[in-house]
């Protein structure tokens, strides 16, 4: 289960924290960060701002504690075979809802109002969107992290990391992990509080280009998860390129938030 991860130190902790920057733009995270901002940016605008943040950090205390907790048993312990199997289509399923529920979101709402990002936890827990504490908004986070996709990561990190260098090393894998995904969900939670500062055209049209985004990647990475799980061969070829494929990810979102902005401005 491990063995799609290197063995070396460096090069463990780099992909970690590229998966960490990727699992940031999860849209369930993007949904409830957009949320939190809505629900703040009026009465606590300094909270507003920083909600991504305070998200992704109880987020990653959870992940951090799981990543501890599976490597001190990894001598004793070993993940069942099947695990891998389901979680990959329970995967395929979720970024298949999720990329359909956010192209959905851009045709139905009107052009001169901002998209809001929809999420599947989002949408059943949408109450937990609306809290202003900080610590609240942290405790959101961490159970946000209680899924069957962020677990799995833990664990497959934290078993690399306790083979290659003990506990020690994967509780350190568990906050660069958690440092990989503040940098994202902070970006987020800036560009939300942003966007609802300059509520007018432009944000209009920077929210339909990235939620457009959002939606197309979600249903693309099900395709492909779905073809590797059908396709042995295909997984192979995809193993090759997975640091370089996680980073094209993160560069293609980052593109279409540039473009939002670039197309927001000529709206002036």
């Amino acid at each position: 289960m491990t063995e799609s991860l290197p063995s070396d130190v460096f090069a463990l902790a780099t992909v970690v924290f590229l998966l960490g920057l990727r699992h940031g733009f999860d849209p369930d995270h993007l949904a409830v960060i957009d949320g939190l901002t809505r629900f703040n940016s009026g009465s606590r605008p300094r909270v507003s701002r920083w909600s991504g943040l305070l998200f992704s950090a109880g987020h990653g205390l959870v992940v951090t504690v799981v990543a501890v907790a599976v490597a001190t048993m990894a001598s004793t312990w070993r993940v069942p075979g099947w695990i891998e199997p389901i979680g990959a289509w329970l995967s395929i399923a979720f970024l298949a809802a999720l990329g359909g529920a956010n192209l959905m979101a851009v045709l139905r709402t009107p052009h001169d109002e901002i998209v809001r990002i929809s999420g599947l936890r989002t949408r059943a827990f949408g109450r937990l969107t609306r809290v202003s504490h900080p610590v609240i908004i942290a405790a959101v986070g961490a159970a946000f992290a209680i899924s069957f996709d962020t677990l799995s990561q833990a664990v497959l990190f934290s078993l690399a990391g306790a083979n290659v260098a003990g506990w020690i090393f994967a509780a350190a894998l568990g906050l660069i992990f958690t440092a990989g995904m503040m940098a994202t969900d902070a970006i987020n939670g800036l560009w939300v509080s942003g966007l609802l500062l300059r509520a007018d055209r432009r944000a209009a049209i920077a929210s339909r280009v990235l939620s457009s985004a959002i939606g197309g990647l979600a249903l693309a990475i099900a395709a492909l998860g779905a073809a590797r799980q059908l396709h042995p061969g295909i997984d192979v070829q995809i193993e090759l390129v997975g640091p370089t494929l996680g980073l094209g990810v993160m560069v293609f979102v980052a593109l279409s938030w540039a473009l939002g902005l670039v197309l927001a401005a000529r709206a002036r």
